[in-house]
């Protein structure tokens, strides 16, 4: 049974700190679908969202382009997790992600999450509540940021 969720894209805001040149973001969210091809095999497809489930594959992009001459540098992008949605890791380099809210931050391996009894354990992509990107001057005028979520 599909339970209801209407993806607001206005939940994946990004967060920006100051840059030499004003650097614009636009973000988009895909659900990741499966196809047959007819031949035998699949194909993964990008829709854009509508009613999702539990379980349902997320892509969210992040594109950022200098508004003046220069290359973006020295500029973060800081991405809140949508409580419905479960991080599912990104490819881009040098992205860390928080699991408290965005006090603390780090590569997922790293981080430890304290239960309520007080036991430790290592944190789970279902923990994560921020990503964040800090890109350089080699990041160049524009460019794209991804990861990946689950509909919880």
């Amino acid at each position: 049974m599909k339970t209801p969720f209407l993806f607001a894209l206005g939940l994946i805001v990004p967060g920006t700190a100051l840059a030499a040149d004003p650097v614009a973001l636009t973000s988009m969210v895909f659900v990741e679908k499966t196809s047959a091809t007819g031949q035998g095999r699949n194909r993964i497809v990008l829709e854009p969202p509508g009613r999702m489930a539990s379980g349902d594959r997320l892509v969210f992009m992040l594109n950022y382009r200098s508004a003046g001459a220069r290359s973006v540098g020295d500029f973060v992008v800081t991405n809140p997790m949508p409580a419905a949605v479960a991080y599912q890791g990104t490819s881009d380099p040098g992205a860390v992600v928080s699991i408290d809210g965005g006090r603390n931050w780090g590569p997922l391996a790293r981080l430890k999450v304290t239960e309520r009894d007080g036991t430790v354990r290592s944190a789970r992509p279902e923990d994560v509540t921020h990503v964040r990107w800090t890109l350089n001057p080699a990041a160049g005028p524009a460019g794209r940021l991804m990861f990946r979520g689950v509909v919880r």
